[in-house]
């Protein structure tokens, strides 16, 4: 229906006034109906903001083109950086329709691209419950509920052992008399409910986060602890006396520690609170009450490591030693470093370790070491935790007692919370904790034995953990390793300094001749740069689409060492050389570094085109080619020819068609990415014929399995794990029905089907994609169905297919958990019904 010919709907008291509104509607309608037509959305909106606060009863009418001009209007007003004018529309709309949950939707939306995860996370939660059909909203508050609460926390609330030993220790502090307690980073609040039942008088809470902040309101209030619990929303170095507690406590409360014990900044907030808002420690051989000194709970913390061998962390670290990839030659001066390795020498404050759960990482690994101390720290002592950030690193040596391959140093502590009550991080406990894991790089030999010995340097630098200059020293029977008792704490020593110095002048350190170019790549970008499978089916892929096209400008390989055909690719000038052939275009818009570019190059009169984004990317792309021998600028890069770089996919030239576009479809989390089926619905039109995108098909596929490992990293199991406290109705609203960065090969399961297929994506055909079906999964074991891991093939063509759940992939798994077990027996059939909206799957049992 065309607006103009709407008309307000007139009261019994109509009249002059009544008369001139309507005719002043009728006209703003008109108005806003033209103002689209010109795309004049900023005008068409106010005509429409002036015609519902008219005519509100035209509302139902007028909701989706107001809808439409809203949402254009503020991808206008995003484009010209005009935030706030965006908000304020998005403000008056939901004033109109407060329960509009498409408005909603989109407010979040763009609230999450500016940073502002608290707020969008409200809207998207406010659109679920208006409509918790509309699939949108829900992957929207999916995806940010991971960001606001994460999935560890789950973990922890379900570690009963973790709760007990904790609440072990509060009690006997309070008993002792530690009345009044300060929670550091409460989280849900489950260490002041544990002071506040202990018996404490006076009990404070802070949390930054505003989600886990109302969250741990609402859970306080759930257990009526809300009149004994004093809530702050802010960071503890903020709190003041008496502005937001009346005076210093005797107790602070914490597990503000990370795998790397000083992650969460546990160091700064504790010297914080001893300068401002602890009393004073008790002096060692006073026996006064406790309730006239201050004390912290974790008292003390011992950090241990260990040097492994683990192909799993080094394929996801290093190169692992391939010199040639699908035919590219990878030159020896070229590093590529994760983020954990290259923030060593960085002056950014960046992670330097990655976390792993090693008893559960795919291969396992081998411990080439015993296990050895590194540091100690005594949360109670005010000058020790001062002195950590500016002490010099401690230089470590210790004897490996296995041959492998050095691959990193993992790390755990043991969190002493008083004189009785522990807890610890090893890889050998049942606990909810990873392990920090410091990846080793840039030795020439990675070989070790017994004989051998790996030194470092360990320091407390950034509010982290961290271990560097690591090394291997081939001592033989010259020097013995032995505790050090020395003051400074050195805890292991390599002989006397003399030694040391004379074996750190023979590190294995040298590096290879020529200049040499670092790029620091994502740990699952170097997954995929080590997955060998993956590059080679590519490579047989793309040369059989183009020979198909046109075998005769196919060669083998393209030695450009005999040749000088080299194209000229300068905007508006011909490309073609005279008698040469017009070359195939190909476009890799991969997400992250890739060399398929490269590659491409390799296969005849190809111009191939990199969407690369980031600077070092190109470097390392044009260091790659050089070494080799591509003619200059065979390769380009893509965004230098697109003027909008939200509009990737584009003709190469205005009288051309790409033969090759590659696509990324699966995310190295195991989700389906994006706007996947727009893009290939765009990518279509832009190929010649006889192009291909690549892949051109993915089939899904999954099985029904039982794991309380998932159940547990999903949801909190009622009150028994938190020792009766009532919090998992409060958090689990949070819980998300898929798990991410699933590894399938080492997850603690019990399969009870075989794989089926559950879905085909694909992106040639679109025609022979479903929104739904039914799929009928065979039982093979008795058990309870507790969730659903799924995995992707990837069809390059019919013939050539990658695996996802492959060792080689850098894709890791998903898994849907069910939010109730289905108890099955052998023999019989469960029905999963697959939806498939956008790029979306969900899956369910009927």
């Amino acid at each position: 229906m065309s607006n103009s010919r709407l008309r307000p709907r007139r009261g019994a008291g109509g009249g002059s006034g009544a008369a001139g509104r309507d005719q002043l509607v009728s006209r703003s309608l008109q108005s806003a109906e033209h103002c689209l037509g010109a795309q004049d959305f900023g005008t068409a909106y106010a005509h429409y903001l002036l015609v519902l606060s008219l005519a509100p009863e035209l509302k139902e009418d007028v909701k989706e083109t107001f809808q439409y001009t809203l949402f254009r209007w503020a991808e206008e007003l995003d484009a010209l950086n005009r935030i706030q004018d965006l908000l304020g529309c998005y403000e008056q709309a939901l004033e109109l329709f407060p329960d509009d949950e498409v408005i909603c939707n989109s407010m979040g939306e763009h609230l999450f691209r500016m940073g502002f995860r608290d707020e969008a996370a409200g809207y998207f939660h406010k659109a679920v419950k208006l409509n918790p059909d509309f699939s949108d909203a829900k992957e929207n508050f999916y995806r940010v509920a991971n960001w606001l609460v994460e999935r560890w926390h789950f973990i922890m609330l379900n570690d009963r052992k973790r709760n007990m030993i904790y609440n072990a220790a509060i009690q006997k502090a309070v008993c002792l008399g530690s009345k009044s307690v300060l929670d550091i980073g409460a989280g849900t609040g489950i260490l002041s409910m544990f002071a506040k039942k202990a018996g404490a008088q006076s009990v404070y809470a802070c949390e930054l986060s505003k989600t886990m902040y109302e969250l741990a309101c609402d859970v306080v209030a759930a257990n009526k602890m809300e009149a004994g619990i004093k809530l702050l929303h802010m960071k503890s170095l903020d709190i003041e006396i008496p502005k937001h507690i009346p005076e210093r406590v005797s107790l602070v409360v914490t597990e503000t520690v990370d795998a790397g014990l000083f992650g969460e900044g546990i160091v700064e907030s504790l010297i914080h609170a001893w300068e401002n808002l602890l009393l004073q420690p008790k002096i060692k051989g006073e026996n006064s009450n406790c309730e006239k000194y201050g004390k912290v709970i974790p008292a003390s913390a011992v950090i241990f490591g260990m040097a492994v061998e683990c192909a799993e962390i080094r394929r996801h670290h290093r190169q692992v030693g391939i010199k040639d990839i699908a035919g590219i030659h990878l030159p020896t001066n070229m590093k590529f470093q994760s983020p954990a390795y290259s923030s060593v020498d960085t002056e950014e404050t960046v992670e330097p370790y990655t976390t792993e759960k090693m008893s559960r990482v795919p291969g396992g690994y081998l411990a080439l070491t015993e296990c050895f101390e590194i540091m100690k720290v005594d949360f109670n002592n005010l000058q020790e935790l001062k002195s950590l950030a500016t002490k010099k690193p401690d230089k470590l040596g210790v004897p490996f007692i296995k041959e492998g391959v050095l691959d990193a140093i993992v790390v755990w502590f043991v969190l002493q919370l008083d004189d009785e009550h522990s807890l610890s991080t090893s890889p050998s406990e049942e606990t909810c904790w990873e392990q920090a894991v410091y990846p080793v790089q840039e030795l020439t030999d990675y070989n070790v034995k017994p004989g051998h010995h790996v030194t470092m340097e360990v320091s407390c630098q950034d509010c982290y953990l961290r271990i560097q200059s690591i090394s291997v020293l081939n001592l033989e029977h010259k020097m013995e390793v032995s505790k050090s008792c020395t003051k400074n704490k050195d805890l292991l020593a390599l002989g006397n300094e003399a030694e040391l110095c004379s074996a750190l002048a023979n590190l294995q350190t040298s590096k290879p001749g020529g200049v040499e170019q670092t790029c620091v790549l994502e740990s699952t970008e170097i997954a995929l740069l080590n997955n060998i499978p993956y590059h080679e089916g590519f490579k047989m892929a793309m040369r059989k689409v183009l020979s198909s096209l046109a075998p005769e400008k196919l060669c083998q390989v393209m030695d450009t060492r005999c040749q000088d055909n080299e194209m000229n690719s300068e905007t508006g000038q011909n490309n073609t050389i005279q008698g040469a052939p017009e070359p195939f275009y190909v476009l890799d818009v991969s997400e992250g570094f890739s060399i398929l570019p490269i590659i491409a190059g390799t296969l005849g009169q190809v111009k191939p085109y990199s969407s690369v984004e980031k600077d070092q990317h190109r470097i390392a792309l044009d260091f790659i080619s050089e070494a080799n021998h591509f003619a200059k600028e065979t390769l380009e890069f893509w965004l230098k020819h697109v003027e909008d770089e939200s509009a990737v996919l584009q003709r190469p030239k205005l009288d051309k068609l790409w033969s090759i576009i590659i696509l990324d479809v699966i995310e190295p989390s195991g989700l389906i990415q994006q706007e996947i089926m727009e893009k290939a619905a765009i990518s279509r039109c832009l190929l010649q014929p006889g192009g291909k995108i690549f892949p051109q098909y993915v089939l899904m596929f999954g099985m029904l399995v039982e794991s309380q490992t998932l159940v547990e990293e999903n949801a909190v199991q009622g009150t028994e794990r938190t020792l009766g406290l009532n919090i998992a109705p409060f958090i689990n609203q949070f819980q998300v029905p898929i798990h991410v960065f699933l590894d399938l090969s080492s997850l603690s399961c019990v399969p009870l089907s075989k794989p089926v297929e559950l879905l085909r994506l694909d992106l040639m055909t679109p025609y022979l994609n479903t929104s739904n079906r039914e799929v009928k999964i065979h039982i093979c074991k008795s058990g309870q169905v507790t969730a659903i891991p799924f995995w992707y093939h990837m069809y390059l063509d019919d013939e050539i297919w990658l695996d996802t759940s492959s060792e080689a992939s850098h894709c890791k798994q998903a898994a849907v958990v069910l939010e109730h077990p289905i108890q099955v027996e052998v023999g019989e059939e469960l029905v999963l019904s697959i939806e498939h909206h956008k790029s979306n799957v969900s899956i369910t049992v009927k």
